[in-house]
């Protein structure tokens, strides 16, 4: 069912999703400076490519000053979005495992540094 859902996710909007977040990610790691936060629009790219089975990890206190730079320079934002593409989602029945990942995507999109994603049946370690 995993596999199922995951291949509709990629063929309504998962694949372009991915793309943006990975040229987002390319224009980032072209400066020094935002090397980092490109690192991060490729991690989220890698959940938005294939969502289902997987889990996100917070982990706010490992980099705390970078999480607050991501959500003040538009974490927030991204967030935001998928908060309301999740309630939106979460309003038809049909739409609801597809609010579920919306929801997920929305706490690595808030704060990606130091988050893990991991295999839905992973042990914790």
């Amino acid at each position: 069912m995993r596999t199922l859902a995951n291949i509709i996710w990629f063929l309504l909007g998962g694949l372009w999703l991915a793309l943006l977040w990975s040229i987002s990610g390319i224009v980032l790691c072209i400066t020094i400076i935002g090397i980092p936060l490109g690192l991060q629009c490729f991690k989220v790219a890698k959940l938005f490519l294939f969502p289902f089975g997987k889990r996100v990890e917070l982990n706010y206190a490992k980099h705390p000053v970078a999480n607050v730079i991501w959500a003040v320079l538009g974490g927030w934002e991204i967030a935001l979005v998928c908060l309301v593409l999740g309630v939106l989602n979460c309003v038809t029945i049909i739409g609801i495992p597809g609010g579920l990942q919306c929801f997920k995507m929305m706490k690595l999109s808030f704060f990606p540094f130091g988050a893990v994603v991991k295999k839905a049946g992973a042990s914790q370690r």
